[in-house]
């Protein structure tokens, strides 16, 4: 035999293979990313027709320092003129309402003025670049030269005043001593030759150098270049909108949508707690994957594959069985009780009903249990006739008179046997389900427990069709019996802390989880109902017990405190980490 039941181990995988794993569960978010796409379409048409009628004109300036001599090297323009404070003065209201008054525009449209104006300064460079938006080429190219002139205008006046204001300071200075000068030599002129005379000369000497200094100084100021800068580019009407255009600004629109729709469904992804793949339920389970179910074209058939249009589903649960039959665990006891996490069974029904058809077809005496005892549909819903076989409550050991009274509340099983025709297949027993007034004890009883214990007998193999896992203690009252668990999920419709709930509950229990068997949501059912309904089924109450035979239906029930009928009294199972 081959041991299939093995934990999942991280299998060496290609990064390609990765990737497109990666990409495979991103694609199952399709609604995130065509709303990221959607919206980022609409920007895109917010964006082409915005700037339809959107018109830039620019105009470049370079800026220079007064100087005597423009061709000195030594000079560093761009140590003498901040270019982050000169940005700010041509974006300040003073420039704007220089460009205004010879533009003719009010007081009202100062800040409309200002509002399209942008100064930019190329890196490592002296230039500033003059760019005005606006809904007309030539408004555009006219206020760009008129902040432009403007700018240049402010500078020379701002520089002009810097370069009086330094004259008028040496003339102040200046014109004391050349008075005191003037005076010095009136004086000396009536002085007699000697030494009075001779210390007057010395003063005037000095007095006379100090006049001259102070005059180059004035000199040299009155000789500097002032001009602040020069256009090196006149704003033009711009030919063409800046704007993109419309097929282009959708382009961009859809990339950007698409980007933002995978990093939405990347985040969705990251805190989706259902598993993400096969490899994440082997995981939770640790237990392969035995298979995948197609999805169903016919809208919710019969429970039989076989036969069916379609062949892909029967040949699904062939090779499922298949796997089973080939994995050492089950084969030793060929006793497999069928599970679904929660919400309804009528996947797992399928599930169980084609697996003993499957098996019945390598030539095994296959027994159907119908273990759920709340919802029973299995004799309803196939093709059964009275069973010709001995029932088994006529073999030895069959149930006795004796245990019959020791619980007459358990009319379950009854010893009533159908024989379901497969088709090509075979057929098999099946011992339906009926309702109980008490499911546990029911599932109990030394004749349920003889009833599984048919698996026994040479080549015969025993299938449980059990309640959802979560929702009922019904299936861990049969896991020590029934030890190996085959588990009938939409990965879609169970969080990964369930799956790996229901392996700590049936290893508790002295069970073992043989593998998994996937699907897809039911015929008619979403998503989002799937997990309401499956939390509904998880709250809901149990149904009301049936009489057991020959009571009276008018009258109430009355339960005795500790007989059973109140709680599921299975086993305290104690989950954690093994």
């Amino acid at each position: 035999m081959i041991e299939t039941n093995r934990p999942a181990a991280a299998l060496a995988e290609d990064e390609p293979d990765l990737l497109r794993d990666q990409f495979r569960q991103l694609t199952r978010y399709r609604r995130l990313i065509g709303a990221g796409i959607g919206i980022g379409l609409l920007g895109g048409v917010y964006l082409g027709i915005s700037t339809a009628d959107t018109y830039v004109a620019t105009a470049d300036v370079v800026l220079r320092t007064p100087t005597d001599d423009p061709f000195n090297p030594s000079i560093a323009p761009d140590k003498a003129i901040n270019i982050g404070s000169e940005r700010q003065v041509a974006l300040s209201s003073s420039i704007a309402s220089e460009a205004a008054k010879k533009l003719g525009v009010g007081d009202a449209g100062l800040a409309a003025l200002r509002a399209g104006l942008q100064v930019t300064n190329p890196p490592q460079t002296m230039v500033l670049r003059f760019t005005y938006t606006s809904g007309s080429p030539e408004v555009s190219a006219k206020r760009a030269n008129a902040m432009t002139e403007a700018y240049l205008l402010k500078r020379r006046d701002a520089l002009d005043v810097t370069r009086d204001a330094m004259v008028k300071s040496y003339k102040d200075q200046r014109d004391p001593v050349a008075k005191q000068l003037d005076d010095l030599i009136k004086q000396i002129s009536q002085l007699p030759a000697g030494s009075a005379r001779d210390a007057a000369y010395s003063s005037r000497t000095d007095l006379q150098s100090k006049v001259g200094q102070l005059n180059g100084n004035i000199a040299k100021l009155d000789a500097l270049d002032m001009t602040p800068g020069r256009v090196t580019s006149a704003a033009v009407p711009p030919t063409r909108p800046d704007g993109p255009g419309l097929p282009m600004s959708l382009a961009l629109g859809a990339a950007v949508g698409l980007a933002l729709g995978l990093l939405a469904a990347w985040v969705r992804l990251v805190f989706d707690p259902s598993p993400r793949s096969d490899g994440d339920v082997s995981r939770a389970l640790r237990a392969p994957v035995l298979g995948t179910l197609p999805p169903d074209k016919t809208g919710g058939g019969p429970l039989l594959a076989a036969g069916e249009a379609d062949p892909r589903l029967a040949e699904e649960y062939r090779s499922v069985a298949f796997r089973l039959a080939y994995d050492a665990r089950f084969a030793d006891r060929r006793r497999l009780l069928v599970v679904a996490p929660r919400g309804s069974s009528e996947t797992a029904a399928a599930v169980a009903v084609n697996l003993a058809a499957s098996f019945a077809e390598t030539g095994k005496d296959v027994l159907l249990i119908e273990a759920d005892l709340r919802t029973p549909l299995l004799a309803s819903q196939l093709p059964t006739d009275a069973g010709e076989r001995p029932r088994w409550s006529q073999l030895p050991g069959g149930p006795a008179e004796g245990e019959r009274s020791a619980h007459p509340d358990s009319d379950w099983p009854d010893g009533r046997m159908l024989v379901v025709d497969a088709g090509e297949s075979g057929d098999f027993d099946l011992i339906p389900g009926e309702r109980v007034r008490n499911v546990a004890r029911a599932l109990t009883t030394p004749r349920a427990t003889r009833l599984i214990s048919e698996a026994d007998s040479p080549n015969s193999t025993v299938v449980v069709l059990a309640p959802p896992v979560l929702s009922y203690a019904d299936a861990l009252a049969l896991v020590d019996r029934v030890d190996g668990v085959l588990v009938v999920c939409d990965p879609r419709a169970v969080h990964r802390t369930d799956l790996s709930r229901i392996r700590e509950l049936i290893s508790g229990a002295g069970g073992t989880v043989l593998g998994a068997v996937l699907h897809g949501p039911l015929p008619g059912e979403k998503r989002g109902r799937t997990r309401s309904s499956a939390k509904a089924a998880a709250a809901a109450p149990t149904p009301a017990p049936v009489p057991p035979t020959g009571a009276d239906p008018a009258e109430p029930d009355r339960q005795t405190p500790g007989d059973g009928s109140d709680t599921v009294a299975l086993r305290t199972v104690r989950t954690g980490r093994r």
